[in-house]
């Protein structure tokens, strides 16, 4: 064993005393709740990294056709998001009370300006000028780059076609910086591929999983919202419930809830 080895330690691996360090409520005393409601959010931004990291490795492997190891890596992306789930039900025993006994303090600090949220977004094909226009410049220049890019849904495209189903060319090397546009030729395709070929199938369904699991964590997170505060005005100045309802039932991979009903 190297000094180095020997010198490890699960504190120090883990750098569990600089974690431990991070939690710094603003309250008086401080408030009780504040504690859960710091350590959650944090933990929120932990996953969020995780996700990223796993989006992208599944993005390569969609593209470069690597079936069964893309399965795996969807897999952990959705288990990860019932644990985004999961974690409302903690931040539910929290009364409207409590929350609003340290909720001044948070001043115009919202979960609205979460980076890595948004790149969890660009990654999975959100493109429009509303996601990243508040955050800091370095944050904004990283989302151009990913927006730049394939996104999860045009890596599957080139998967779809690697198999022998045709995807029209001007999908293939689109604009990626555009929002992508469903399609009905994409969509005979997809119906082909579910027919006729199991493993490529999987990739897509496993896919709808993750978009049914973004749905879901995008519903309890309003729910929780409106259960805390109600119809006021959310931190940091948005319209709290309101603009989180307007993100409800919009699918990430809308082809393929369209071919639901032709298969």
């Amino acid at each position: 064993m190297s000094e180095y080895d020997s010198a490890l330690s699960y504190n120090s691996y883990l750098a569990i005393d600089e974690l431990l360090s991070l939690q710094r409520p603003l309250s008086d005393g401080p408030e009780h709740d504040e504690m859960l409601f710091i350590i959650i959010h944090q933990t929120y931004e932990l996953w969020f990294k995780q996700l990223i990291h796993e989006i992208k490795r599944a993005m390569a492997d969609i593209e470069a056709g690597n079936t069964y190891v893309a399965l795996s890596t969807l897999g952990r992306i959705r288990t990860i998001l019932k644990v985004l789930v999961s974690q409302v039900d903690i931040l539910e025993t929290m009364t409207p009370l409590q929350f609003n006994s340290f909720r001044d303090r948070l001043a115009s600090s919202s979960g609205f300006q979460s980076a890595q949220f948004r790149m969890v977004e660009a990654l999975f094909g959100r493109r429009d000028s509303k996601m990243s226009g508040h955050l800091p410049p370095q944050n904004q220049a990283e989302i151009k780059e990913i927006t730049a890019r394939r996104s999860v849904w045009d890596c599957t495209l080139v998967y779809i076609n690697g198999r022998g189903f045709t995807i029209p060319a001007q999908y293939l090397d689109r604009d990626f910086s555009q929002h992508y546009t469903p399609n009905a030729d994409v969509q005979v395709s997809l119906v082909a591929m579910h027919k006729s070929d199991p493993e490529g199938a999987m990739i897509c369904e496993r896919l709808l999983d993750i978009d049914e699991g973004l749905q879901e964590w995008r519903y309890r997170h309003v729910k929780m919202v409106e259960r805390t505060i109600g119809h006021k005005t959310g931190t940091g100045g948005s319209s709290g419930v309101g603009y989180l309802s307007s993100t409800l039932f919009h699918p990430v991979f809308p082809d393929l809830w369209a071919i639901r009903d032709q298969l």
